[in-house]
C-alpha cells in the first residue's frame, strides 16, 4: 500500500469518525450524563467494532449485500429499532447532577462494538473504504485499513465524549440536563432519516 493511499485512507477516516452521526451523538450523552472515565468502554467498543466491520468488509462480507437483495431492509429495520431504543434510554435517562451517581450506566464495550455491525453509517464507511482504499484486498492491506481506523477512532471519541462532559458541567440542573437529553434522543432519532429514504 503506497504512502499516498494510505494518506488518503486517513483523510476518509477522520472525515467519516469525527463527522455527527449515531455514535458521536451518543458519546455525547455519554459525556455529559457518565463522565470520560465511565464512557470508556463505550468509546473502546466503537474502535473496535468499527475495525471488525472495516476487516468483515474488506474479507468479503460487503457482497451480501450484492447476493442477498433482502439483507439490506432487514439491516436498515434493525439499526433503526436499536436507534430508537437507545434514543428511548438517553431520553429517559434519569438526571443526576454533578457530584451524584449517575442512574443507568453508559454503553458497555461489547454493546458499543456490535452496535456497529447494524449502524448504517458504519458500514457505508467500512464498504466505501474497503472498495475506494484497500482495492487488492490483501492481508497487509486489510491489516492497515484496520489499523488507521482504529488509530483515528481514539482521538474521535475521545473529542465527542469530552466535549459532553464539558457540556455536562453546565448541565446544573436536572431539567436542563434532562433537556439535553432529550436533545440528544432527537438527534439520534433525525440519523434515521437516511435510513428512511434510502
Amino acid at each position: 500500500m503506497t504512502p499516498d493511499l494510505i494518506l488518503a485512507l486517513t483523510g476518509f477516516a477522520i472525515a467519516t469518525t469525527f463527522s455527527p452521526g449515531p455514535n458521536n451523538v451518543m458519546l455525547m450523552a455519554s459525556g455529559a450524563n457518565f463522565g470520560l472515565r465511565r464512557s470508556v468502554p463505550h468509546m473502546a467498543g466503537i474502535g473496535l467494532g468499527v475495525m471488525s466491520l472495516v476487516a468483515g468488509a474488506g474479507a468479503g462480507l460487503g457482497r451480501l449485500f450484492d447476493l442477498w437483495d433482502w439483507l439490506r431492509p432487514v439491516m436498515a429495520v434493525a439499526a433503526g429499532l436499536y436507534l430508537l431504543y437507545l434514543a428511548w434510554r438517553i431520553a429517559t435517562a434519569a438526571p443526576k447532577l454533578r457530584g451524584a451517581e449517575p442512574a443507568g450506566r453508559p454503553l458497555t464495550l461489547l454493546q458499543a462494538a456490535a452496535f456497529q455491525w447494524v449502524n448504517p453509517k458504519a458500514w457505508a464507511m467500512a464498504l466505501s473504504a474497503t472498495t475506494l482504499y484497500l482495492p487488492d484486498r490483501s492481508m497487509g492491506t486489510l491489516a492497515v485499513g484496520v489499523l488507521v481506523f482504529g488509530l483515528v477512532s481514539v482521538p474521535s471519541t475521545l473529542l465527542w465524549t469530552s466535549f459532553g462532559q464539558q457540556v455536562g458541567r453546565w448541565l446544573t440542573s436536572t431539567a436542563r440536563l434532562r433537556a439535553f437529553n432529550a436533545v440528544m434522543a432527537g438527534l439520534i432519532v433525525l440519523s434515521l432519516v437516511p435510513i428512511l429514504i434510502a
